[in-house]
């Protein structure tokens, strides 16, 4: 029953999103592909900017595994050092998460997300247990900036080809401190099941 309620109202949501392959999207700068979804929806106005947040993922290690991305075919996990999706908590009652990464829908009713590409933090070593931090998106579009330095290879080479769009300059926070600033309130983070870590 309760997966019928689910599906019924995900069948009636409207994305706040363009389609999937009309996004901006470079892989593996996702926390760029987030700010500028966040961008697209403060400029189309369809629904609140506050009703949106920035969802950094990692962990002390910098060793976090999502299952269901398209970096990895099959049924194992990827092990990135961070990743950023967006959560979309809806005022119709369900929310949404919007990850460019993923084979799942786009966008994805939270719960069904948070079962198939998160996991059980029970089923996870300890090690590689994710911790959140969630930025509503108005701070994050006026606080996120980036010189794509942590891209580059002790040479000065690009490990993945940068997106074509010049940095993003807020004058706000580097990547590098959104991801401090996710390890120093660790003894503070929940897991996926909202329980104290």
């Amino acid at each position: 029953m309760e997966g019928d309620v689910s599906a019924a109202a995900a069948a009636h949501y409207q994305p706040a999103s363009p389609p999937r392959d009309a996004c901006v999207y470079n892989s593996c700068y996702c926390e760029e592909n987030i700010w500028k979804l966040c961008e697209y929806i403060k400029n189309h106005d369809q629904y609140p900017l506050e009703e949106c947040y920035a969802v950094f993922i990692s962990n002390e290690r910098k060793m976090i595994p999502i299952w269901k991305q398209q970096a990895r075919p099959g049924d194992g996990p990827v092990i990135w050092d961070y990743h950023v999706v967006l959560l979309h908590v809806s005022s119709g009652g369900q929310s949404f998460i919007y990850d460019l990464d993923t084979v799942l829908p786009f966008p994805c009713p939270f719960d069904t997300y948070v079962e198939d590409a998160f996991k059980s933090d029970e089923d996870i070593h300890p090690q590689f247990r994710r911790k959140f931090r969630v930025i509503r998106a108005d701070s994050y579009l006026k606080n996120f900036a980036s010189d794509r330095s942590h891209m580059k290879d002790s040479s000065g080479n690009w490990r993945e080809p940068p997106p074509s769009y010049p940095c993003i300059e807020t004058g706000g926070f580097p990547l590098e401190l959104f991801l401090i600033g996710l390890m120093m309130m660790s003894r503070m983070s929940y897991n996926v099941e909202g329980k104290k870590a």
